[in-house]
């Protein structure tokens, strides 16, 4: 593989690795908003559905930047 090709490989597997922790840290902030009174006295309802997101981020988010990356480009 060429140096342009490694280039792009290293870039595209730290996107997903950043995305990956990027959703695990929405996750730990939305319970923190949740569950405690760090962000708001009492906790948040809120906290749980953007956890769910997170979640889902984190989860499925790299799987889909790798399938697409997979694809040839439409000429």
């Amino acid at each position: 593989m060429n140096e342009v090709g490694e280039r792009t490989w290293r870039n595209r597997f730290i996107a997903m690795n950043l995305v990956q922790i990027g959703g695990t840290i929405v996750v730990l902030l939305a319970l923190l908003l949740w569950q405690t009174s760090v962000f708001v006295e009492g906790g948040h309802w809120i906290g749980f559905p953007i956890a769910l997101v997170g979640l889902v981020i984190s989860f499925f988010a790299p799987r889909a930047m790798a399938k697409r990356w997979k694809r040839p480009p439409n000429p």
